[in-house]
């Protein structure tokens, strides 16, 4: 995993599946940035080998997580079934959850929904 702030975006990238074993301390670490970094808003990358299984877990957690926090929160990720699962299992009594393709595209209307 990495991060940095774009725009004022704070980008969290998540670089392959944690496995059942290392999804608490992927979690953990998210939800830490989200923290120290609030109230900005975040988008997840999901690279390819990310974009499967506990991963997707560890998101829809943080997604909620930042619901309850009312950041604004989007994911990017290729990786089209992952996409559906995500919208699958979104929490809908909240803030959105906003799921794009491409990473440039999440972070530029994620910033500029944070800035109307």
């Amino acid at each position: 995993m990495s991060h940095s702030l774009e725009n004022g975006v704070l980008v969290i990238t998540v670089h392959r599946d944690p496995g059942g074993c290392g999804k608490a301390l992927l979690l953990t670490q998210i939800s830490d940035l989200v923290y120290v970094h609030r109230p900005a808003p975040v988008v997840i990358v999901l690279e390819a080998p990310a974009a499967v299984g506990a991963a997707l877990d560890v998101v829809l957690r943080v997604h909620r997580l930042c619901s309850g926090l009312r950041i604004l929160m989007s994911v990017a990720t290729g990786n089209a079934p992952a996409r559906r699962a995500l919208e699958a299992g979104a929490d809908r009594s909240g803030v959105r959850l906003v799921i794009h393709a491409r990473a440039d595209t999440a972070i530029t209307s994620t910033a500029f929904a944070a800035a109307a």
